[in-house]
């Protein structure tokens, strides 16, 4: 299992009328914590896409515990569970400044050849570097 954190501030834009975060946001929450916790592990989505390689979502899950407010400083926590091969599951707890999990989430991609557009294994320097993990 594989995890990281990483904390993001909520922006005004990011927010409703109601001064809470707005439902559509927790998907862009999801990629930034998914993409820095791939960086923590030395590989960006620019070096996968060099590579050949892309991962487009196939499935966004969300489960609403409680709302994240305009300026509070949250933890997004992404998780790799399971061992990747064609597919990646990612899981994400979201804290608010409290340590509160406000939001749980999951996305499940898969990783395409560019060039054929089709379903395609991890690359092997993704699978190596995942390997000590599982």
């Amino acid at each position: 299992m594989y995890q990281f954190e990483t904390k993001i501030r909520v922006r005004y834009a990011d927010t409703d009328q109601m001064k809470y975060v707005y439902y559509g946001n927790y998907a862009r929450y999801f990629e930034i914590g998914r993409v820095e916790s791939l960086r923590n592990l030395g590989l960006t989505y620019r070096e996968l896409e060099e590579m050949g390689v892309m991962m487009p979502v196939l499935e966004n899950n969300s489960k609403y515990l409680a709302p994240a407010l305009y300026d509070e400083l949250l933890t997004i926590v992404t998780t790799i569970k399971e061992k990747p091969g064609v597919r990646i599951k990612f899981d994400y707890e979201i804290k608010n400044e409290s340590g509160k999990v406000i939001h749980l989430g999951e996305t499940l991609l898969v990783f395409v050849n560019m060039q054929t557009g089709r379903p395609c294994k991890m690359p092997e320097v993704m699978e190596k570097i995942l390997a000590s993990y599982f």
